[in-house]
């Protein structure tokens, strides 16, 4: 690579990473004021869960259609697109009293948040192939700092006692400032492999069904405490509105570390005995949140769930591309479409529970899936050898 092309690559790394950490940063701001959001609407669990559920839909939707984009435009166009779109549509939900048009909203917000998703995870995987080793953890880690950030200020807003509207508008304008000069740094539209462009869809072969669960299941874990962590401190233990805030901000900081040192956990202690601690460390940390009932409790529990989820994507994806006699590509995609559809539908879920039980039962949800992790950590074991060659590319 020479000198021009590589400099070229160092700055669209330095652009992805900011454009993950921008996505972090809008739904970490997000998440954490679910509940000045909730109250605004009038609505218990089972409403908010029914607002909430429009991400979901307008993600599934929108996640095919991003990858045909794609593959059609390149990745720059739409990675550009959707971080614009989730810029107009971040504030949009906290503007109405009645759930009908928030409803609308939160579509709007998971069809722009489902394109930026797609996109930049494939313009990172163009900047990889730019270069001679895995970054794709690097750019996660962005994401989650992003979040923490945005968890962080918005306890600052909420304490401060800043209109939630106010709040997500400065948010998404500060983050669509930034976009604008990120988004000049991406590579051209088209350094899109012709062969790795992402299709519609993929039909998992029968071995790829155990860590697609897996990743089901970690990703409805993470996108439940992104979106309830604050309502429980706030709305079932009584805690105050920043210190509410700061219970996804103890998730994100965990998850954060976590992903910043994955790799040589992933070294020390290999890929299926991380899978199951961090299953048996996140399942204890909800218990301990949900049985002791306090908001310190639940800070310690939320911020244990994030250290045991941190790593675990990583190391399903890169099982899924070190089965034998299947291209690593297809079996990303393959896992990848279930473990979103996990995130997607985690929220919804658990108001849905919450709704016929309580939202403390209804969390317990959490605690079932770091251990179903548990049980199917060694149901697929990719050889030692070719796990080893993608730890260290």
């Amino acid at each position: 690579m020479d000198s021009q092309a590589a400099t070229v690559t160092r700055r669209a790394r330095v652009a992805v990473t900011t454009i993950f950490l921008l996505n972090g940063l809008l739904f970490g701001s997000w998440a954490a004021r679910i509940p000045a959001v909730k109250e605004r609407l009038g609505v218990g669990e089972a409403g908010l869960g029914l607002v909430l559920a429009g991400i979901a839909i307008g993600a599934l939707v929108a996640m095919p259609l991003a990858g045909w984009w794609s593959a059609r435009l390149g990745s720059r166009w739409t990675t550009r697109a959707g971080l614009a779109g989730a810029c107009v549509v971040v504030p949009l939900p906290a503007l109405f009293t009645s759930p009908a048009p928030a409803f609308a909203a939160t579509l709007l917000f998971g069809v722009a948040m489902g394109v930026l998703d797609v996109s930049m995870n494939a313009h990172g995987v163009a900047v990889e192939k730019r270069g001679t080793r895995s970054i794709l953890s690097s750019f996660h880690a962005g994401f989650s700092f992003g979040a923490l950030l945005g968890a962080l200020a918005s306890a600052v807003a909420a304490g401060a006692e800043l209109d939630v509207r106010v709040h997500l508008a400065l948010a998404s304008g500060l983050c669509a400032f930034a976009g604008l000069f990120a988004g000049r740094a991406l590579l051209p539209s088209d350094a899109d492999s012709e062969d790795e462009r992402p299709t519609l869809l993929v039909r998992p072969p029968r071995r790829l069904w155990a860590l697609g669960a897996i990743g089901f299941a970690c990703l409805l874990a993470e996108g439940a405490a992104g979106d309830w962590s604050a309502v429980y401190v706030e709305d079932a233990l009584g805690g105050a509105p920043a210190v509410a805030a700061l219970a996804f901000a103890a998730f994100s900081v965990a998850m954060t570390v976590g992903r910043l040192v994955g790799d040589r956990l992933t070294e020390a202690l290999g890929s299926e005995r991380l899978l199951r601690g961090g299953g048996l460390l996140g399942a204890g940390g909800v218990a301990f949140a949900l049985l002791v009932g306090t908001p310190a409790a639940a800070l310690v529990g939320f911020a244990c769930l994030g250290a045991g989820l941190a790593t675990m994507v990583p190391v399903v994806f890169r099982r899924a591309g070190s089965i034998d006699g299947m291209a690593p590509g297809l079996g990303l995609a393959a896992v990848s479409t279930m473990a979103y559809t996990g995130f997607l539908a985690g929220p919804p879920l658990i108001g849905a529970f919450a709704a016929v039980t309580s939202l403390p039962i209804a969390l317990g949800l959490i605690c079932a899936c770091c251990g179903l992790v548990v049980l199917l950590a060694g149901s697929t074991t990719p050889s030692a050898i070719r796990e080893r060659r993608l730890a260290h590319v």
